[in-house]
């Protein structure tokens, strides 16, 4: 066999992937920074690691899917049996389809397939590496037995390898309100294992892992990432064995989470993992940053059009929905600049609180006597889009629904504990997604819905169906994916907001087929600061709901400045959650200002790369967007807690174009943000402004405002 025969050479972006199939089943040689192809014969012929002694008597390989049999002692890429037996599974490949050659021989597809005989079964690796750096992975598994014994499969994980220099790990984890904290840690002998069994991603989702050069940053070192693109259970661990991995270190292994039975295949049946999506940087976190919001802008279900303002409801009225309340406030939102209205929670019938009405969806006609087309109409009437609030995935005991059709509730327990006084609809029945689609299809249709905010508030535990009694969290979360696209067949134009109890499902399974997640319940700017700068990791700001509420945060009881509140919301899909009639005529005046900067920046803010610079005071926050011909740029320099120093020191501004002469100026049209200091730096109030290099601003920096905590302000760049 040929070299060329031999190694599968993908490229993409600045990432090569090179997988070795000329052994029973494939390797991965190498996965990080790009190689030429002359680099090929070094890489081959530098595989095989030393034999050492207590050990095998070859060199240890390791596989895409290792597994004990073959030398394998840490966790396996793939387990299954059949009734106890043939629980080594033995794969070997049958065929090798390349995608089309690009230069010196790489290509950017591969789907390996390989087979069991023994076990009667065959399983399809299919790898993909896109212009941006993103490796995407995904198996599928086909049972071709005889029906006597059903495949029973247990996990099935994308294994990748690490080198030793990858030392140091960083994932998330949270609660409500307080999502997407990162943990760091070092890499150790033995399993780092973060598993999600909360029928959802949920609140303490490791989110992205990644995996680095010890002290890596936003803009410096070397790291490795993977994302389960998944809104059900999914399991990530890096893990390492003083063995090591072949000639690797460690491995980084992922994949969804299967609960003992879920997945039982008989004659025929095909189960496919969700995608797991890997990348690599040399530039520290915001090359990642780079590569998945590339990817994530790259997915047919990601808005094209401009992000309109959004105003929610929910903040302004609660569940006190009155018609000529929001008719008011629908008139006020228009005057302000708001191009979106979504009506929140509390508009179907037997919805007083959060403990009746759910699964319903029959507008209350004792709050809206005449229906909520009269607000639908107002609103469209303003030229602004009009949404609605649904949680379609769940139900109230005490509602019509539940009484009428107690085994539509999943679970078999007597009793099952309600959160949030809610339960959980099984999904995985037809007519619980016939019904569905019934009543949303027929709200779409009579209020002309632009929009949809989908929210989904309660973790899945006891998550088995009473049809069979079997565990249904896979099929559950199919099921909703299923009927978010039938809607969008129906209604292509509509658009959808993932919102779980805020960001309990934030994930890149959920964005391929909506066009907003909502990162978190809380407003409080200081919290929506790091909220909202971690959930940019992976996503870009363009899908991140982001928006301004009263100075008085409902969620923490923090009161915070109307400019601090403004330039926070402003790095996102902004929007309005507050009773614009309790708002002061100088307050309106002033959000209308803000929406007005909003829409002048929403193309850049919307489509560049977004940068963090790698600050040493903690309390500060220097962040923003660079369009993608590097000639403009706005950062927000932010101050969310005390700072031990009585000035500010230079702070390096990255992402800009070292070659390019930049314009800096203060924006502060928001308001001016409150100091720590008597007066500025003399070059922030200089006349014309400052101009200084892209090289100058990353590699010396500037000397920016001493602020206050709670406080930001706008830096706009340029060329």
């Amino acid at each position: 066999m040929t070299l060329d025969e031999r190694l599968i050479h993908l490229a993409g972006g600045a990432v090569t992937c090179v997988i070795d199939v000329s052994t029973g089943g494939p390797r991965v040689l190498h996965w990080g920074a790009r190689l030429a192809r002359e680099e090929l014969d070094a890489l081959a012929a530098t595989t095989e690691p030393a034999v050492v002694f207590s050990s095998f008597d070859v060199p240890r390989a390791l596989g895409l899917l290792p597994v004990s049999g073959e030398g394998w002692s840490s966790t396996p890429g793939i387990e299954w049996h059949r009734a106890g037996a043939y629980a080594d599974p033995r794969l070997a490949i049958t065929s090798v389809e390349r995608g089309a050659r690009k230069d010196h021989g790489a290509c950017d597809a591969v789907d390996i397939s390989l087979a069991d005989a023994e076990a009667e079964v065959t399983v399809l690796l299919t790898l993909r590496l896109d212009v941006h750096g993103i490796l995407r992975a995904r198996y599928c598994v086909t049972s071709h037995s005889d029906g006597e014994r059903p495949l029973d499969l247990a996990a099935l994980r994308i294994i990748m390898p690490l080198p030793a220099r990858a030392n140091e790990i960083m994932d998330f984890t949270g609660r409500w309100t307080r999502e997407r904290a990162p943990q760091r840690m070092p890499v150790s002998d033995g399993s780092h294992r973060r598993a999600a069994r909360r029928g959802r991603p949920g609140h303490d989702a490791p989110y992205l892992t990644v995996v680095g050069e010890e002290g890596f940053q936003f803009r410096s070192r070397e790291v490795w990432a993977v994302h389960v693109a998944w809104s059900g259970d999914s399991e990530v661990s890096v893990e390492r064995l003083p063995e090591g991995a072949g000639v690797h270190s460690a491995v980084v292994a992922a994949g969804e989470l299967l609960a003992p039975g879920e997945i039982r295949l008989g004659p025929g049946d095909q189960y496919c993992s969700p995608d797991v999506l890997l990348a690599w940087s040399n530039a520290g976190l915001d090359g990642l940053s780079e590569a998945f919001h590339g990817y994530a802008r790259g997915l047919d279900a990601h808005p094209n059009s401009p992000r309109p303002l959004t105003l929610n409801t929910w903040e302004a009225v609660y569940f006190d929905q009155d018609p000529g309340t929001l008719t008011r406030l629908a008139a006020l939102a228009a005057q302000v600049g708001v191009e979106r209205f979504v009506l929140d929670d509390g508009w179907f019938a037997g919805r007083p609180d959060d403990r009746s009405g759910l699964g319903d969806w029959v507008v209350d006609a004792s709050k809206w006597p005449d229906g909520v087309q009269q607000l639908a109409d107002a609103v469209h009437g303003h030229g602004m889009g009009f949404g609605l609030w649904f949680e379609p995935e769940m139900v109230n005991p005490g509602s019509e629904l539940a009484r009428a059709h107690a085994d539509w509730v999943l679970g078999t327990r007597i009793g099952p504990t309600t959160w949030r006084h809610q339960l959980v609809l099984d999904l995985t029945r037809r007519e619980v997604r016939e019904h569905l689609l019934e009543r949303i299809d027929h709200a779409v249709r009579t209020l002309g819905l632009d929009y949809i905010k989908w929210d989904h508030n309660r973790d899945l535990h006891g998550a088995v169906a009473h049809v069979d009694g079997a565990h249904a969290v896979h099929r559950q979360t199919l099921a909703a994916y299923e009927l978010i696209d039938t809607l969008h067949q129906r209604h292509p134009a509509l658009e959808i907001e993932s919102c779980a109890s805020g960001g309990a499902r934030v994930d890149l399974g959920i964005l391929s087929r909506t066009q907003r997640v909502w990162p978190s319940d809380t407003n409080d700017p200081i919290e929506r600061q790091m909220i909202q700068r971690w959930t940019g990791l992976l996503l870009p700001p363009e899908v991140v709901g982001s928006h301004v509420g009263p100075a008085r945060a409902h969620t923490t009881h923090r009161t915070s400045s109307l400019d601090f509140r403004f330039v926070t919301a402003l790095f996102g899909h902004a929007g309005i959650e507050w009773d614009l009639a309790s708002c002061s005529d100088e307050e309106l005046v002033a959000i209308a200002r803000w929406a007005r900067l909003y829409k002048e920046f929403r193309p850049l803010l919307h489509s560049g790369r977004t940068v963090r610079a790698d600050v040493a005071d903690p309390g500060a926050l220097l962040h923003g967007v660079v369009s993608i011909e590097l000639d403009h740029a706005l950062f927000s320099w932010a101050r969310v807690a005390t700072s031990g120093a009585a000035s500010t020191p230079r702070v390096r501004v990255p992402g800009l174009d070292p070659s390019r002469q930049y314009a800096i100026s203060l924006r502060e049209d928001l308001g001016k943000a409150s100091r720590q200091a008597v007066s500025d730096p003399s070059w922030a109030v200089a006349s014309p402004p400052l101009r200084a290099s892209g090289r100058f601003l990353a590699e010396v920096g500037l000397p920016l405002p001493l602020l206050n905590p709670g406080a930001a302000l706008l830096l706009e760049f340029r060329s």
